[in-house]
């Protein structure tokens, strides 16, 4: 199997959801998002169900070989990758001392996200943030793929 994209897997874990989970063939490193709506279908035996539309039934097959071969292992989700604590290194790494504290109380309690995401914006510091991330994100994706031992390769960033 070629190496597979570490770049390519982090974006997958970036746009994962409460209703989407992403895979990868451990044999071939291809990349799979399920919803949640298909794996139900799936683990229900509905396939063929009168309501389901043409464009969902093209799928299911796909679906039900990530679910059951047993050769795709499902990517870190959202509660592995801990969003708020690469917020909170983040804000730790800033050097300026007044924006780094901005940044701490801003991310305490709820609405955290928003607030991080306003700074940010206002103080022009996305970029730096979407790289940090980024980067978090990789280091994840690397450390995944290494106990699955799947070969990667680092492409760079995006």
């Amino acid at each position: 199997m070629k190496p597979v994209s570490l770049q390519a897997v982090a974006d997958e874990m970036d746009v994962m959801s409460d209703e989407m989970t992403a895979y990868i063939n451990k044999r071939t490193g291809e990349l799979f998002t399920v919803g949640g709506e298909e794996a139900s279908i799936i683990e229900e035996g509905g396939e063929d169900g009168e309501f389901i539309p043409d464009w969902q039934k093209e799928i299911l097959p796909k679906v039900r070989e990530v679910l059951d071969s047993g050769n795709f292992v499902a990517l870190p989700d959202k509660f592995e990758v801990h969003e708020y604590s690469i917020m909170e290194y983040f804000s730790c790494s800033v050097e300026n001392a007044e924006l780094q504290e901005e940044l701490l109380i801003a991310i305490r309690g709820g609405g955290a996200f928003h607030r991080f995401k306003e700074i940010i914006h206002r103080r022009e510091i996305q970029d730096d943030w979407y790289s940090y991330r980024n980067d978090a994100l990789k280091r994840i994706a690397a450390d995944f793929l290494e106990a699955e031992e799947i070969a990667f390769v680092d492409d760079g960033s995006t």
